[in-house]
């Protein structure tokens, strides 16, 4: 996190005043970067990106050639021209050194042109020097779909901010908690949240099922009958229902909260094929999404299936909703495993937080963050954090993060100084009142409890398979994890003449994929292989049933 007495050494920043320069401070991401390393590429959304220190290069990619175009040294801007004309950046932006930038989103951008007009003036005449011809400024952005009213650390708050990010509404949030922000012109009352809609409609502390509704989400199936049902819409369940609909089948996603599943909390995904210089969790679902929904495949969300009867051949929604399906992908995932830790129940989403997401930066911003866990989504949120907050500390279990972390994430949270790692230890205890305040850390080695102002702490140990729900003759193995293939010939439950597909479960027409499904690889990379998997089992299944035509 930047300090406010580097800020005005900077020149976009120097006139600014000590509440404008606290407003940056928190606002901004401080990136560092190494040589070779990319703050942005070619067709991301608009940013600014401001260089505190090094030096960094433009290119961009001219019939199949990589061309240098520019170069930005410390005080010099780049995104000035898609901030103030709403397009994309028009090239990569990367460290010929090690450097330091500060990146500025779109909201932040125009909050502090609005409190510091002589910031837009500033970065409009650098836009009208690269852009002849440059006729005026668009320097509004487009009016959210909702409003969120509400205290920054409330639960609801949280799991509402949440979801409308991860479900790619546009909103703003309002924290009424003694935010700097503008009141709403008509009283909130008591009760919050609240969520305001564009037409001035307000939702007083609504459930997250309300809130999709007024978003304009599906919420019940089109049909009562579908040649594919598929439980759950992360990167399995959504590869599925890509392939399946792609094919001709009548294809349903049921989603409990948002498409993406774990792997869309994701801040980057550095080793999934295709993006080579990364991708984020949420970006690569809502990708997926379209795609889905673009080839006639329905997703539904905030429902979730509660029942299947096999023999009959039908599902059953929570609401009791009743649907019937030809075949069944079960990619409901896994769910982040719960820190045993006396009282730290009444302080989930009021300061304890299982899993991170991009969405989740507001609560970094100039906080000491602590994070439990030390796989590749603990690094990958201990990266992301660490350009928001005061500090990161990652404590750790085991005797260094090599056990159970990639190899280029270790290496960027060795170079970031904004990281401390604290191996061989564990939370133990938590501390506060309405939020959490404190944490205790106990070292492993020593014994010797200490104890941490902490006001922000993300769980990510781990994650079990919530599968308890389905019906017994579906065989799971000892850690509640769906048998498939052999295994599920071998567990004894298998009453067909023929061999179970691959991922055909002890259930025929029943198949699971991904995380959920015992002995698969826990990756993003996996997950989507064995969505395409699937389809292509379904397929067959319903070709030996129907008679060798795959469709009813």
């Amino acid at each position: 996190m930047i300090a406010a007495d580097e800020l005005v050494a900077i020149p976009l920043f120097s006139d600014l005043g000590a509440t404008e320069l606290r407003f940056v401070a928190d606002a901004v991401e401080d990136i560092r970067l190494l040589p070779g390393e990319f703050a942005a590429h070619e067709g991301d959304e608009r940013a600014l990106f401001v260089v505190v220190s090094g030096l960094l290069e433009l290119t961009k990619e001219i019939n199949g050639v990589e061309r240098r175009i520019a170069k930005r040294h410390p005080g010099q801007l780049y995104g000035e021209v898609p901030m103030m004309l709403s397009t994309k950046l028009p090239a990569s932006f990367g460290a010929l050194v090690a450097s330091r930038i500060l990146r500025l989103d779109v909201e932040t951008f125009f909050a502090l042109a609005a409190m510091a007009p002589q910031v837009a003036a500033s970065v409009g005449a650098a836009a009208m020097r690269n852009v002849e011809g440059l006729k005026e400024l668009a320097a509004e952005t487009r009016r959210p779909d909702m409003t969120v009213f509400g205290r920054q650390q409330d639960q609801q708050m949280h799991e509402i901010c949440t979801f409308l990010h991860r479900n790619r509404i546009p909103f703003a949030a309002v924290d009424t908690g003694g935010s700097a922000q503008a009141a709403p012109p008509v009283p909130l009352g008591d009760q919050l949240p609240v969520v305001e809609l564009a037409d001035g409609t307000r939702l007083i502390a609504p459930s997250v099922r309300e809130v999709a509704g007024a978003g304009g989400l599906q919420l019940e199936p089109e049909r009562g009958d579908y040649d594919l049902v598929i439980i759950g819409g992360g990167p399995t369940g959504l590869t599925a229902a890509v392939n399946g609909a792609a094919e001709g089948l009548r294809t349903l996603v049921v989603e409990r909260f948002a498409p993406g599943g774990q792997a869309g909390t994701s801040t980057r995904i550095e080793n999934y094929t295709g993006f080579p210089f990364g991708v984020s969790g949420d970006e690569l679902a809502g990708k997926a999404l379209r795609q889905a929904r673009r080839l006639g495949a329905e997703i539904v969300v905030t429902r979730a299936v509660e029942a299947i009867d096999a023999d009959a051949g039908t599902l059953t929604l929570d609401g009791g909703t009743a649907l019937a399906a030809s075949a069944v992908i079960l990619a409901s995932g896994v769910e982040w495993r719960q820190l045993r830790v006396e009282a730290i129940d009444r302080f989930v989403g009021n300061g304890v937080y299982y899993g991170a997401a991009r969405s989740d930066s507001g609560l970094a911003h100039g906080a000491d963050v602590f994070i439990i866990g030390a796989g590749n989504s603990a690094g990958q949120a201990a990266v992301f954090f660490s350009r928001h907050s005061r500090s990161v500390t990652m404590v750790v279990r085991g005797e260094s993060l090599g056990a159970s972390m990639s190899q280029y994430l270790i290496e960027q949270i060795a170079s970031n100084p904004g990281i401390t790692v604290v191996p061989r230890s564990e939370v133990v205890a938590v501390h506060g009142g309405e939020h959490l305040e404190s944490i205790e850390v106990l070292d492993k080695e020593t014994g010797t409890v200490t104890h941490h102002p902490a006001g922000v702490l993300f769980v990510m140990i781990g994650a079990d398979a919530v599968t308890a729900w389905l019906p017994t003759t579906l065989a799971r193995d000892a850690n509640g994890y769906v048998l498939t293939g052999t295994q599920a010939r071998e567990a004894g439950g298998w009453q067909q003449d023929r061999d179970p597909f691959a991922l055909e479960t002890t259930e025929p027409g029943i198949f699971a994929a991904g995380d959920v499904r015992s002995g698969s690889v826990k990756r993003v990379a996996a997950g989507v292989g064995e969505g395409g998997m699937a389809i292509a089992f379904v397929h067959q299944f319903l070709a030996l049933r129907n008679g060798g035509n795959a469709r009813r």
